[in-house]
């Protein structure tokens, strides 16, 4: 079965948003932890799976709902560094992480806005 664009389209943002959704929570989080003893920062997993879709993308020459199927954000310890301990929570850092990730989000709303936007037009104009 072939998805339309816009079936694939919606729920490609769709899934961005969720993870940038559980990006902001996770993020909140950590701040809110800043202070605990022995506390491991938490991290947005994301982009990796979309490896996954971009693979099935080149193999098959299209992407489709199927490939999508398994992309899911997820929630994972930071990384040790390279003294193999637990990476120090830096509030700055996470403060900047939670602005550039409030950014990401408004502007995969406005995409999504635009792209149903594109849509009624479709359907206005068919309608014609």
């Amino acid at each position: 079965m072939t998805d339309g664009i816009e079936a694939i389209t919606t729920t490609a943002l769709g899934l961005a948003l969720d993870a940038a959704n559980l990006r902001q929570q996770t993020i909140a989080g950590n701040i809110s932890n800043a202070n605990t003893v022995d506390y491991v920062p938490l991290r947005v997993s994301f982009e990796a799976q979309l490896v996954d879709a971009r693979r099935a993308l080149e193999s098959q020459g299209r992407l489709d709902l199927t490939s999508l199927a398994g992309v899911q954000p997820r929630i994972e310890r930071a990384g040790l560094d390279s003294r193999g301990l637990p990476p120090k929570l830096l509030l700055d850092v996470e403060v900047a992480g939670m602005v550039q990730n409030s950014v990401r989000y408004q502007a995969l709303v406005k995409g999504l806005s635009r792209h149903y936007a594109t849509l009624s037009a479709a359907v206005s104009e068919g309608k014609r």
